[in-house]
């Protein structure tokens, strides 16, 4: 459990998304983005690469949450197609390869989650696993979205809370975890280490089954 009643968290990440919805929960944060090598072991499935990236990542960001007796916050999310990793697309043709790979099929999105508080050293991991299913969206479409730009930023180029384009929908599990940041488990892994956040982050996430995911889920579309 974690020495103080409301620590602030570091959270080892540039995106804002994650920012975003990290400050759902009310807790006090300031943000350090790790900087490690994220290149994929031989044989490492999808899985086991974001935990050790979750890791590594909190790790890295641990001796700068020691100076203000902070948890530490690092996040890995993943795209999986079948065995492959599918990261952010470094270029338009990249971006538009992987989405047509993904049109009209089911993939899935690992996040994984790795808290430390630089105190007492407790740490826990945490993994949320969400099926989803992209729509059959035309080339058309695929060239004006790789055209706004909103790929190049992202694991399997795309964002599923781009109004505009909306390539997908959530089959199972949970949805922001697509976005970058699964606050269903967050709020698990937060209460493993004694923290309780102070808002509602919405009250739907706190559920773990796919119902209170699902209906988190449409809270959330809703304000990113």
């Amino acid at each position: 459990m974690t020495s103080q009643p409301n620590p602030t968290i570091l959270l080892a990440s540039a995106s804002p998304r994650r920012r975003e919805l990290l400050s759902l929960t009310g807790l006090r944060f300031t943000t350090a983005p790790a900087d490690i090598d994220e290149s994929v072991q031989p044989g490492e499935t999808a899985r086991a690469y974001t935990i050790r990236l979750s890791q590594e990542k909190a790790a890295a960001a641990l001796p700068a949450a020691r100076a203000s007796g902070a948890v530490v916050l690092a996040a890995d999310t993943t795209v999986a197609d079948d065995d492959d990793i599918l990261g952010k697309p470094a270029d338009a043709d990249e971006a538009h390869a992987m989405l047509v790979r993904l049109r009209g099929r089911a993939h899935q999105v690992i996040t994984a989650l790795t808290l430390i508080d630089s105190v007492t050293g407790q740490s826990v991991t945490d993994v949320a696993t969400t099926e989803v299913w992209m729509r059959d969206y035309s080339s058309a479409e695929i060239e004006a979205y790789i055209a706004s730009g909103d790929p190049f930023d992202k694991a399997g180029g795309y964002a599923i809370q781009n109004t505009a384009f909306h390539p997908a929908e959530v089959r199972s599990g949970c949805f922001s975890n697509v976005v970058g940041l699964p606050l269903c488990h967050l709020t698990r892994s937060l209460r493993a280490l004694g923290i309780t956040p102070p808002s509602d982050v919405p009250a739907a996430c706190r559920s773990l089954g796919d119902d209170g995911c699902d209906l988190a889920g449409a809270i959330l579309s809703g304000m990113l």
